[in-house]
């Protein structure tokens, strides 16, 4: 549905300064990620973030229709409709669009499996209505407002996941859902942090159902399956079990058997069997939880005649990749519709930088059932047209039947269709894929995993996860601990502590930190070649490469007068404007820098070289900020540095940026933040201190290669290092010393991770594979995935093993080993 700005004025009960009949269809909250469209509305929500302070970027990019709260001075031109409070305006709008349906709503609840059983509900569900649902996981204060903005008058049944995290959340996310039937999944730890016990969580998250009908769960958790029946007991409650059979679900048997879950069941009277291609327990749950409400939906009788045997694997995250030929890779094959289309497509161009952007696309396989006639289908590709040629899309590849047909409304676009992914496959060499980053974007029936794995450029089994939502979040917890003012500079030498340069250096260009830290002059030139446009410091340059610092805008930290001299007579009468330098000194590192006494004689020298050379920051180097026995040395460091940076100020003026502060600093002695910090090893989740909220931004893992049984004495692995004692099971893992894997973790002294157990590496780990013991886990299989570190065990614990610290650890991760950068 489109609303002109008179009536969202109405409804929100703003004031409008601007034309009231503007026609809005998107709505719009975060100023990174922004298809430009005059159609747009953007929130202004003033968070960890203001959203005030993005309203030129936002109309650079061809949004002019503003929700504010105040009216900023420097405003771009626009229509404005000024609002109390951004984030309630935003869900009294969702709150009036959803009154405007009378279609079963379904709402979903609970700690872990929302998104599952409503992505697993929702394509069952499409074979036989109109559906709309929460792309991924929106199920937040502004995801939900979002996701209800989706409904519109062709859909006849809509699911909607709510989460929250403290109290007071879900009711007002139950205003603007309104289900009708309420789904609750399981009841967990997450977010108990913040409630005073598991009883008050769950109260919290009942109140989604508060004018529900009708309601699903399970009575596995008695806490979670008493509380409804008490809350609830004027409501039609429908629940599954294992034990009681008057249950609406039933189940009389459950087999495990290669590899898939058989279910035999009574389903609200009648029996059926179902076998799943999930084996967990987790998995079996939701699956329950699914055939319980299709069987109420749509009938017992339909849902016997629905395949379960290839439930989907929910990826609920983007997943970017380093793929042939320079290419990035940005693998969204998880679900097609119009949403999560656009959600990918503003991913795409926060990555890509200046780089070719190139769209492979599927049908739109549950909306395009939507509209069975031509017109209908004509309209909405001509949106998706619209979309790709505001991105300013390079290349455009569509597949499927629906597509194809509607080719003509690409026109303007360079394009090349498929009538399927075989035949794609088949052309996949004649396209000549090089220097671009290219989203893969399609339904599941369409398979395009296959394109993404032909386009990868490794293939080795073990991989490193690298969660960019992570290190957003870490990022944020240090922003919170700065003062508005005080530029952030991050460290991104070193392939990022092993996470990778362009790809982290691509998202902190979005979350607009003012600059990044190299070692060397090649790790700077890679990010130019990329795209990346912040200031870039190289931290240890070499004389013999200078002439790449004005080609590719780089900046030289200067720590001798050796170097001093050495970079002016190399830039000297070679560029027409002064090139900025960072001066360091050494207060008590003893490493690089400057000493003190030298101050008068560094800043003579610096003014004298005015006109080629400008400084641009001074700084020095923390020892011991992470230990508290070093806290007396640590503040006379900072005392010391104060006053050179004092001296700088005053005799080149007071724009100097001063820094001292690294990511231990910035936890420990934020009083001397100065006018920058340097965020390193913190943003990939290491803390100086105990109890923090900072998450592990990366997981190692591979899968086991085979699993054999070895008896009671036998050796394992090269030189007989090692002998069971037991008969015992043997699993072989595709990682080594090569890929990152210290030899030191050998014969139990490191623990892997596999099925959440802890499991001993037995022998010597080889150059690429690595035996462990999994002798005591049940049901382990080949293929298993096999956690090296992550949340068990931790980068930390597995430093503490090799008696080192977690930098090393992260930066020994082989360049061989995949990087999967995942954006949820």
């Amino acid at each position: 549905m489109i609303y002109s700005l008179g009536q969202i004025a109405q409804i929100t009960g703003g004031q409008l300064i601007g034309d009231k009949e503007q026609k809005i269809e998107f709505l719009l909250y975060d100023s990174r990620r922004v298809v430009p469209s005059a159609d747009s509305l953007f929130f202004a929500i003033r968070g960890k973030r203001d959203g005030h302070k993005f309203l030129a970027e936002i109309h650079s990019k061809g949004c002019s229709n503003y929700v504010v709260e105040y009216l900023p001075k420097d405003r771009p031109a626009g229509n404005y409709l000024v609002v109390g409070d951004s984030l309630e305006a935003l869900q009294r709008l969702a709150r009036y669009h959803r009154r405007q349906f009378n279609i079963p709503v379904i709402g979903i609840t609970g700690s872990n499996g929302k998104t599952i059983v409503k992505d697993w509900l929702s394509g069952y569900l499409s074979k036989f209505l109109n559906v709309v649902s929460s792309p991924k996981s929106f199920n937040s204060q502004i995801g939900v407002p979002l996701s209800v903005w989706e409904m519109d008058k062709e859909h006849e049944i809509a699911i909607f996941e709510a989460g929250i995290s403290r109290p007071g959340e879900m009711s007002k996310l139950e205003s603007i859902i309104r289900p009708s039937i309420g789904v609750f999944t399981n009841l967990g730890d997450a977010h108990q942090s913040n409630f005073k016990s598991l009883e008050e969580k769950l109260n919290e998250k009942l109140l989604l159902f508060e004018h529900s009908s009708k309601i699903f769960f399970n009575d596995q958790q008695k806490l979670v399956f008493h509380t409804i029946k008490q809350t609830f007991k004027n409501r039609q409650l429908l629940f599954w079990s294992f034990s009681d059979s008057q249950a609406p679900l039933y189940v009389e048997d459950l087999t495990i058997k290669n590899g898939f879950t058989h279910l035999n069941l009574r389903i609200l009277g009648q029996k059926i069997f179902k076998k799943i291609n999930f084996t967990d327990q987790a998995s079996i749950y939701n699956a329950l939880t699914v055939l319980l409400v299709l069987s109420d939906v749509i009938g017992v009788e339909r849902v016997n005649q629905l395949d379960f045997s290839q439930l989907p694997q929910i990826e609920m995250r983007l997943q970017q990749i380093r793929g042939i030929n320079n290419t990035v890779i940005i693998n969204d094959t998880y679900n097609c519709d119009l949403t999560s289309f656009r959600i990918a497509l503003d991913y795409l161009i926060q990555q890509s930088g200046d780089r070719a952007k190139t769209v492979i696309l599927s049908d739109f396989e549950q909306i395009a059932a939507n509209h069975q006639n031509g017109q209908g289908q004509s309209e909405l590709y001509t949106s998706v047209a619209k979309f790709l040629k505001q991105a300013k899309i390079s290349r455009f590849v569509g597949v499927g039947e629906q597509i194809f047909k509607n080719a003509q409304v690409f026109d303007s676009i360079n394009s090349e269709f498929f009538n399927n992914t075989d035949e794609l496959l088949r052309h996949l060499h004649t396209l000549n894929f090089h220097d671009e980053v290219i989203l893969i974007k399609g339904a599941r029936r369409f398979r395009f995993e296959r394109i993404s794995r032909a386009l990868q450029q490794k293939s080795h089994r073990t991989v490193f996860e690298i969660n960019l939502n992570a290190l957003q979040h870490n990022l944020n917890y240090f922003r919170s601990k700065l003062d508005e003012r005080t530029k952030i500079m991050v460290m991104v030498k070193a392939f990022s502590y092993g996470s990778g340069s362009y790809e982290i250096a691509s998202l902190l260009q979005a979350e607009k930190v003012d600059y990044l830290g190299v070692a060397i002059a090649d790790e700077g030139v890679e990010l130019r070649e990329a795209g990346i446009k912040l200031p870039i410091i190289v931290m240890n340059p070499d004389s013999d490469n200078f002439e790449l610092f004005p080609e590719y805008n780089l900046e030289p930290e200067i720590y001798s007068f050796r170097m001093l001299e050495a970079f002016y007579r190399a830039v000297k009468g070679k560029i027409h404007y002064p090139l900025p330098v960072h001066i360091k000194f050494n207060t008590g590192m003893n490493r690089l820098g400057f000493n003190p006494d030298q101050v008068d004689a560094v800043i003579e020298r610096l003014k004298q070289m005015q006109g080629t050379l400008l400084v641009r920051s001074v700084f020095s180097h923390l020892a011991g900020s992470p230990d508290q026995e070093f806290d007396e040395f640590t503040e006379k460091q900072i005392a010391e540095f104060q006053k050179i940076s004092e001296k700088f100020k005053s005799a080149f003026g007071r724009g100097v940026i001063a820094h001292i502060l690294n990511s231990a600093g910035i936890e420990r002695f934020t009083w001397a933040q100065m006018d920058m910090v340097r965020l390193g090893i913190g943003l990939y989740g290491i803390s100086a201190l105990k109890g923090t909220n900072l998450k592990p931004i990366g997981t190692l893992k591979t899968r086991i290669s085979q699993i054999r049984q070895v008896k009671d004495g036998e050796s394992i692995g090269y030189s007989r290092a090692e002998f069971v004692k037991r008969d015992s099971k043997i699993a072989i893992i595709p990682i080594g010393y090569a890929d990152g894997l210290n030899r030191r973790l050998s014969r139990g002294r490191g623990l892997v991770n596999v099925r959440g157990k802890l499991v001993p590496i037995v022998g010597n780990v080889n150059m690429d594979m690595t035996m462990i013991d999994v002798t005591d886990i049940e049901g382990v299989a080949e293929n298993d995935e096999v956690i090296i570190f992550g949340e068990n065990p931790s980068i930390e614990q597995v430093a503490k093993w090799l008696d080192t610290i977690p930098y090393e650890v992260l930066t020994s991760v082989s360049n061989r080993v995949k990087r999967v950068y995942i954006w949820e």
